[in-house]
C-alpha cells in the first residue's frame, strides 16, 4: 500500500516528516512515533488539532495563495469543526485526516489562532 509523506512544520522551523498510510490519520502517526501535536475529541467537532497545508506534492515552496486541503487529504468523516472556506484556504483536522498526497502542514499554536473557535463549543 502506499505511504504519503507528510512534513509536519512548527514557527520554531523544526520540522518532522511521518509517512502515512491512506488508512491511518496524521495524528494516530505523529502521536505513535512519539510526535506530540496537540489533540482533544478525535472527532472532527474541536479545532485543536488544526494543521494548515503549505505545500501538496514536490513543491519546496510556500504556496503564494491558499491551497485547499482537499488537495492533499480525505476525511474519515466530515469535519464539523472547519468551514468550507476554511478547508479552502488550507486548514484540516489532523484528527480525522487521511493523506492523499505528500504535503506539508503548518503545526502549533498559531494555526489554531488563525482559525478561532470551533462552532461547537
Amino acid at each position: 500500500m502506499t505511504e504519503y509523506d507528510v512534513t509536519l512544520e512548527w514557527p520554531d522551523s523544526r520540522t518532522e516528516t511521518v509517512a502515512v498510510d491512506p488508512r491511518e490519520t496524521v495524528l494516530e502517526v505523529a502521536l505513535s512515533e512519539g510526535i506530540r501535536l496537540p489533540y482533544d475529541c478525535r472527532e472532527g467537532t474541536c479545532i485543536t488539532c488544526v494543521g494548515r497545508v503549505r505545500a501538496v506534492g514536490e513543491d519546496d515552496t510556500d504556496a503564494e495563495g491558499a491551497v485547499d486541503a482537499a488537495d492533499a487529504f480525505d476525511y474519515r468523516r466530515q469535519p464539523k469543526a472547519l468551514t468550507e472556506d476554511e478547508r479552502a484556504n488550507g486548514y484540516v483536522l489532523l484528527c480525522i485526516a487521511v493523506p492523499r498526497a505528500d504535503c506539508r502542514v503548518a503545526v502549533g499554536p498559531m494555526v489554531r489562532s488563525e482559525v478561532g473557535d470551533s462552532p461547537w463549543g
